[in-house]
This record gives C-alpha cells, sequence and structure tokens, in this order.
C-alpha cells in the first residue's frame, strides 16, 4: 500500500516591483496580531537593493499618503493595470451613459474633447 503523500503548496516567488507600480500591501505584524488594516493599496516610491540580492520597497499609502519603509515583496502584491481599466475596456458603447461606469464615462469625455479638434503642430 502507497501512503499518499500531499503535493508540495505552491507559493507565489517573491516579484520584483518598480517605482509607480500600484500594490496590494499586507502588513505581516498586524495581520498575525489580528490588528484591523493589515492589507492597504500603495504605490511604490523607492526600490532599495540589499547584499543579500534582496529588494525592500518604500511603499506611499493610497488612503492616507503615510509612508511605509522596508517594505519586502513576499507581502506585496501586484494590482495590475488592466485590472483597474477593465470597466472601460468593457463598457457597453450602445446603452448610453447611464449604465457605465463612472470612470468609463470620464475617459470617453476626455476622448471626445481631444479627438474632436485638430492636433497642434510642433513647434520649430
Amino acid at each position: 500500500m502507497h501512503a499518499h503523500i500531499p503535493d508540495a503548496v505552491t507559493v507565489a516567488a517573491p516579484a520584483t516591483y518598480r517605482c509607480d507600480d500600484y500594490v496590494l500591501y499586507r502588513d505581516p505584524e498586524r495581520f498575525w496580531l489580528g490588528k484591523a488594516g493589515h492589507t492597504v493599496v500603495c504605490r511604490v516610491d523607492a526600490v532599495v537593493p540589499f547584499s543579500s540580492s534582496e529588494f525592500c520597497y518604500s511603499l506611499v499609502r493610497l488612503d492616507t499618503s503615510a509612508r511605509i519603509t522596508s517594505a519586502r515583496a513576499r507581502y506585496m502584491r501586484l494590482l495590475p493595470p488592466a485590472d483597474a481599466m477593465h470597466d472601460i475596456d468593457t463598457a457597453p458603447l450602445d446603452t448610453g451613459a447611464a449604465d457605465m461606469a463612472p470612470a468609463a464615462v470620464a475617459w470617453l469625455i476626455a476622448q471626445s474633447t481631444t479627438a474632436s479638434r485638430r492636433p497642434d503642430l510642433p513647434r520649430t
């Protein structure tokens, strides 16, 4: 009889983030202590290389503009631009603005104002 050996748990490898990336950051201390507000949306402000070939990050919280220093990649997840722009990319164009998300309406308004004017000629 063969003993069943469970498969190894798949863990996402720490990624390398760039300045101005938007990430979801989980404060490990607050999380393990069960404190509220342990997961926040941030913007990467700086990348700090260490001699161990690991990077730490300086983050800016979007909700309070507070800084988080020495954030480690294993507690961060990238927030893809495609997800943020999904409502605009999939907005129905034949049902009118009432059924569209506000971001989609704003984008369409911005596009219509720039599309209806002649492009400026480059200055010489």
